[in-house]
């Protein structure tokens, strides 16, 4: 079933996340770029010494290529070991906040927030469910195979971002949302079914038939039934919710909910997590907004809800701190509340449904939250991955410039290297999902996840816990990444491509 879900569900984008900057640097940094010996002077060629030829390396008079070559590969390969720093694992922290754009929590004086995947996180137990139930509704409703029935929800099998090919080409659909995860791994399951047992099938037909199963769940209220009966099972990291509200209130913030579900289902999963007066923090709760709609399309006025969640009729002229509203849209918002521009903060999970139209067409500042950051992080920090990387990134370097030797001997040698390469780039890739890998990264290449992430959120984070973590007025910086032409003149280069270095003489000492 891996290898087929590789196949139907394709990445979008291009890996391995960039190695923290190490630094490092090779014997071969201690001589200058220009092939001289200082001052302008031919370097003195001594036996078994290599020297350079148009700013090459070359074996010395007399040894053979292939021996060269070995030396150079175990020279960096001890060089890469040896000299990474004891403390050099576990320097990322999973609770950070991340910065994609220079941004003032002091200038932000509104916060607001979806609820399912933003102040609610859900466990693994909760898309065991909705596979289970989808698959069930498939095969009773749907008349599918009895035989899918054994097939389970398989945790960590897919990941956001990927693309699913409806028409062998001119339709792909985005996952972008965790909720499309059960989706994801439902459809694979289902096409492993066909193919092993020889049943042909309209590709187009089992999209929709899947869509409209996972749909059934959620619309018909079974999943909110089942987070209603159990929140301690389900909710995660609860306690710290009423934490991070409590604290911006106290620092006279403005806070506002806009979510997709139903009264009834936050106001029991709130008062489980924040407390039975949890609609005091709040200057405005909104509810079926049906996003992403509402923040395109003006003609759904707002409703106002009574305490038990019923429907009022009157027509609405203002919003009023401590009600309850449905659908409605965000012009009307803007309108009744005058909460314009970048002194609003607005945190959710979906990237296009949650923050996309708010950054691009109305200027609010926006707040990611990625849960899979946390687990992606914890790998990163792995001594096994930074090792992993680190090789392969000095092994990509000298495969580079080794490249000048073309004759027999060491044409096999760079085959190995390469065959080597390819090998840790499929281990670190590994490490995140054996189909496909990290989230955030297609080996050298951002994914189209990371690449709409970068685009549509100011910051990113695990959880929105995060926030205890920083003070009210911090503000974020977002670190300069390298350019490809830029590559050379960073830390973690500097014994993969010291050669082309300029500056030499000035970074040789760096360790």
């Amino acid at each position: 079933m891996a290898a087929l879900g590789s196949a139907a569900l394709r990445r979008g984008g291009g890996a391995a996340p960039r190695l923290l900057a190490v630094a490092v640097s090779c014997q071969s940094c201690r001589h200058k770029a220009t092939g001289d010996g200082g001052h302008g002077q031919p370097r003195e060629q001594h036996p078994g010494v290599p020297g350079r030829v148009g700013g090459q390396p070359v074996p010395a008079e007399g040894a053979d290529t292939k021996t060269y070559l070995w030396a150079r590969y175990h020279e960096m390969k001890k060089l890469v070991y040896d000299l990474l720093p004891p403390g050099v694992c576990n320097l990322l922290n999973p609770a950070a906040i991340y910065a994609n754009n220079e941004i003032s929590l002091g200038d932000v004086e509104i916060y607001g927030f979806d609820y399912d995947y933003t102040l609610a996180q859900y466990s693994n137990l909760l898309h065991s469910m909705i596979f289970n139930t989808a698959r069930d509704i498939l095969i009773e409703q749907f008349k599918y195979p009895e035989g899918l029935g054994k097939y389970d929800y398989i945790p960590g099998f897919a990941i956001r971002g990927l693309h699913y090919d409806v028409q062998k080409g001119p339709s792909l659909k985005q996952f972008m949302d965790i909720f499309s995860l059960p989706e994801m791994t439902l459809l694979s399951s289902v096409i492993d079914y066909f193919i092993t047992h020889g049943i042909e099938f309209d590709q187009v037909h089992l999209y929709k038939d899947i869509s409209d199963a996972i749909r059934d769940v959620h619309v018909k209220g079974v999943m909110y039934k089942w987070i209603e009966k159990d929140m301690e099972q389900y909710i995660l990291h609860g306690d710290e919710i009423y934490a991070v509200l409590n604290r911006l209130v106290n620092h006279k913030k403005k806070l506002f909910l806009i979510t997709n579900s139903p009264f009834s289902f936050v106001d029991k999963g709130m008062k489980h997590m924040v407390g039975k007066n949890w609609r005091d923090l709040f200057d405005m709760v909104i509810v079926q907004a049906d996003k992403p709609n509402f923040f395109t399309d003006r003609r759904k006025p707002f409703r106002k809800l009574d305490d038990k969640g019923s429907l009022q009729w009157d027509k609405i002229n203002q919003l009023e701190k401590g009600k309850i509203y449905k659908e409605g849209n965000l012009f009307d918002f803007l309108r009744l509340t005058g909460w314009r521009g970048s002194k609003v903060l607005y945190f959710g999970d979906h990237l296009y449904s949650d923050l996309a139209d708010l950054m691009l067409r109305h200027g609010w500042r926006t707040g990611a939250i990625v849960p899979e950051l946390e687990t992606e992080i914890r790998i990163i920090n792995t001594e096994q991955y930074m090792h992993s990387l680190t090789w392969q990134q000095a092994l990509t370097g000298l495969l580079e410039r080794m490249q000048m030797y073309q004759d027999a001997e060491s044409k096999q040698v760079l085959l190995e290297w390469m065959k080597e390469r390819q090998e840790i780039r499929s281990l670190t890739k590994n490490l995140f999902n054996p189909q496909f890998g990290s989230i955030f990264r297609t080996f050298h290449n951002p994914t189209y996840f990371s690449r709409r992430l970068v685009r549509f959120s100011d910051i990113y984070m695990a959880s929105i816990s995060c926030l205890l973590n920083y003070d009210v007025n911090f503000t974020f910086y977002p670190r300069r990444t390298p350019l490809q032409h830029e590559a050379p003149l960073w830390m973690d280069q500097l014994c993969t491509g010291c050669m082309k270095t300029p500056f030499l003489e000035e970074m040789v000492h760096i360790r």
